[in-house]
């Protein structure tokens, strides 16, 4: 069942009620969460149910997740029946596989038996492969086919994330034909928004609009009023730029073809939805340097292992910035001030290149930077750096020569500052770029890079500046 079903299911809630449950933002209130739990450690499994009961499946499912570790068992067994596929399917990764990890393989297949391919895939993908033999050998012959094809292409590819049942039609047919077939027929997809009209050989040659069939007369022959444009996606077709076809066209729906461009499936906006957020939620964890699945649900140990080869990277780059400041011992114990002033050049510094480097990244994510315009938004980012680094070299300047009554020293720190920026805002976008070059994910390590350039940089003007002028004696 697709998301859209679960919001035509949802049961109407007094206003009252869902008052008392939801805070305003949607969030189930604190308050709500304690009365179920409380209920469920008492034995009073009746108004547990009774409380959870009129929630839609994706509230239930946050309730399960607000709940501690060692809770859930608990709290799922007292919302038996309530807790189904279309909750599962809801629920956030780390939380569901607890939970079908106490599930035996006949009540894992039950459950991803009734939901569509995409959502059962989502399902058992992550399971441990003799989990995931253990379900499939129990599921219905016609879905295990469905899953074990689905989990043969790649993984976040579009042959993972597409539904198997599509509506098709010969080219050939009446919209008469298309409509009584559409009523008669029990193999369709539960939710669909056009219809896809194939050759003999089961190639899509056009798509039809539901409102455009009904609007139809029944002896219209559907060659006639079909849209032979449309986006086609190839199976293996990474699920990133899925998302960007779906943005870039304004989709509802879109066929997926395989290598001999024959109809194998379709995916629909409903599923893009969760690609774009989790691919954004994904660059943003890379760039924090916190690995690609970083959650709050996730084990700690999991968490460690993701987070700590950054921070040791982290430390090795931060070296070199110490190596610097060790080639300057003496112009630091001469003027002991430049000691206060080198974290606030290369702290400046960074936070430029974290900005120029955000902008980068999310430019790789939605296909806005190309071959054609790189070097056009290197030219841009370092204008924009040359007005940062005026700008906050002549405050910090002019500050430093007011407050420590010295202007060499504050034209020194001003200009410092001014490399600095300018280093930054080249950093930012030429890392990033270098990585996508190297065929790496750009959000992968550039922040470790960039760090390292900045504290370096910013450290080596300050201290070598400082010295060449002569101010420290």
């Amino acid at each position: 069942m697709s998301e859209s079903d679960h919001i035509a299911a949802a049961p109407p809630v007094d206003a009252d009620r869902a008052n008392s449950v939801m805070d305003d933002e949607t969030r189930l209130r604190p308050e709500f969460v304690d009365k179920v739990l409380d209920a469920v450690e008492a034995g009073d499994d009746e108004t547990a149910r009774k409380l959870v009961e009129p929630l839609h499946p994706a509230d239930v499912a946050d309730l399960i997740e607000a709940a501690a570790r060692d809770e859930r068992e608990g709290l799922v067994k007292a919302l038996a029946g309530i807790v189904d596929a279309d909750v599962l399917a809801e629920m956030n990764d780390w939380v569901r596989e607890g939970l079908l990890d106490e599930m035996e393989p006949q009540q894992v297949a039950d459950i991803a038996g009734q939901l569509d391919t995409d959502d059962a895939v989502a399902l058992i993908e992550d399971l441990d492969k003799d989990e995931q033999q253990a379900v499939l050998e129990r599921m219905e012959p016609d879905d295990r086919a469905a899953v074990e094809e689905a989990l043969s292409y790649p993984e976040e590819s579009a042959g993972r994330l597409m539904q198997r049942d599509v509506c098709a039609v010969p080219e050939h047919w009446k919209v008469g034909e298309v409509i009584d077939y559409l009523r008669s027929t029990q193999e369709l997809p539960d939710d669909f928004w056009e219809v896809f009209v194939v050759n003999p050989s089961h190639h899509p040659v056009g798509t039809c609009k539901l409102s455009t069939i009904l609007r139809t007369a029944r002896g219209q022959a559907v060659s006639d009023i079909m849209v032979p444009d449309q986006t086609l996606i190839p199976v293996d077709m990474d699920q990133e730029d899925v998302a960007l076809r779906f943005q870039k066209y304004a989709l509802v729906s879109a066929a997926v073809v395989d290598d001999d461009n024959r109809l194998v499936g379709m995916i629909t906006v409903d599923d893009i939805v969760h690609i774009i957020q989790e691919e954004a939620g994904e660059d943003v964890l890379l760039l924090s340097g916190v690995g690609d699945e970083g959650d709050i649900n996730e084990p700690v140990v999991e968490s460690y292992r993701s987070r700590v080869r950054w921070l040791v990277a982290n430390l090795i780059t931060a070296l070199a910035a110490a190596t610097i400041i060790r080639q300057f011992t003496d112009s630091i114990e001469h003027l002991a001030v430049l000691a206060a002033l080198g974290p606030i050049v290369a702290g400046v510094g960074g936070n430029a290149g974290t900005q120029t480097l955000a902008v980068t990244v999310r430019a790789f994510a939605t296909n806005q930077l190309t071959g054609s315009n790189r070097w056009r938004a290197v030219g841009r980012e370092i204008r924009v750096a040359i007005l940062n680094g005026l700008t906050i070299a002549l405050l910090l300047g002019l500050g430093v020569s007011l407050v420590l009554q010295s202007v060499p020293l504050g034209l020194v720190i001003g200009a410092a500052m001014m490399v600095n920026i300018i280093t930054a805002g080249l950093a930012g976008v030429l890392v990033p770029l270098t990585l996508e070059r190297a065929g790496a994910d750009p959000a992968v390590a550039s922040s470790v890079f960039l760090t390292m350039v900045t504290d370096s940089m910013g450290y080596f003007a300050v201290l070598g500046l400082a010295t060449a002028s002569g101010i420290v004696h």
